[in-house]
């Protein structure tokens, strides 16, 4: 299992000079559509295109987003309902590339004798408050005519969720990929009730900075997405080894990893371009819905794309390949 790691374990970090000034600092999670970074990394793909990157792997959403705000990150991976979220929280984060929509790889997952959403009334329900998973149950809840106040959460990292599962500790866990196949092959009895693919375009990440920062760093973002679009072509061209290195970075076995793969579509430059001829946006544009209608005293704009995205660069680089 990975450790969580702090906002002060990354400070610490960097006052040590774990990074030179000139890396570009980049936050992400134990998360498959993140894999191409890590592939990026192991093979020379950052350096190829000019690039100095350190990955620091985050537990919490929390965290990493406090870092990006303090500073103490440059990039993070980012799900689309964290930058509606840290919108409105005033947080400066654009996304710059489209790196993954997720199907079945977040679900839901019940013990026994809860086969339906419905079925969750009462029962305690482990998920990470503010992640994808919070978005997924309020969604499933809000489709079977039901609020977060029909269950009992129990706030948990999706990485510990799943154990907690197994535990019996609580009667069903939110996650994602590769906790669910983890769960599902260590628990007897579990099963999965629900997950993203009941609504395409619900779970999906970006690579994000500040504004001012993907302005002032114009080489490292052109870097960073040529890089992106090598490790998916890599991985495309050669998936067994391509998976093989995901399943290492994230600390799962591959034989629980593999059916992970087939619930997550990720994106190329080429595919990036296509999907923000405006499915993409709209999007965003459900997600902030569905955010502002389970959470309005948080959630009191729902932003336009145009106030999340920063897509210049995207199109610089498709226009030269």
């Amino acid at each position: 299992m990975l450790k969580r790691l702090t906002l002060a374990a990354v400070i610490a970090a960097s006052s040590l000079g774990a990074a030179q000034a000139d890396t570009v600092k980049l936050g992400l999670q134990p998360w498959l559509g993140y894999g191409p970074l890590w592939v990026a990394e192991e093979k020379g793909f950052f350096k190829d295109h000019n690039v100095d990157v350190a990955l620091t792997t985050f537990n919490w959403d929390q965290d990493m987003t406090a870092a990006l705000a303090s500073g103490n990150l440059d990039v993070i991976a980012s799900a689309t309902n964290g930058m509606v979220t840290n919108f409105n929280q005033g947080v400066d984060q654009k996304g710059f590339l489209i790196m993954d929509l997720s199907f079945e790889a977040d679900g839901i997952i019940a013990g026994e004798g809860i086969a339906s959403i419905p079925d969750l009334k009462g029962k305690k329900v482990a998920f990470e408050s503010g992640a994808t998973s919070d978005l997924l149950i309020n969604y499933a809840l809000k489709q079977n005519g039901m609020t977060i106040a029909d269950i009992e959460h129990v706030p948990m990292g999706a990485s510990e969720a799943g154990l907690a599962l197994i535990a019996g500790r609580v009667d069903a866990a939110v996650t994602y990929e590769p906790y669910i196949s983890t769960t599902l092959s260590q628990g007897e009895g579990h099963t999965v009730i629900y997950t993203a693919a009941e609504k395409p375009g619900l779970i999906g990440d970006m690579l994000t900075a500040s504004s001012e920062w993907i302005k002032a760093n114009p080489e490292d973002v052109k870097g960073l997405i040529l890089a992106w679009d090598d490790a998916i072509n890599f991985i495309r061209a050669n998936p067994e080894e391509g998976k093989a290195m995901i399943a290492k970075a994230v600390g799962s076995p591959m034989e629980e990893f593999e059916p992970a793969f087939e619930g997550v579509r990720l994106y190329n430059v080429a595919e990036n371009v296509e999907a923000l001829k405006g499915e993409f946006q709209a999007s965003l544009q459900t997600v902030g819905e569905i955010l502002q209608a389970t959470n309005p005293d948080n959630i009191k704009t729902v932003p336009a794309a145009e106030d999340l995205l920063m897509m210049d660069p995207l199109n610089a680089v498709a226009a030269q390949k």
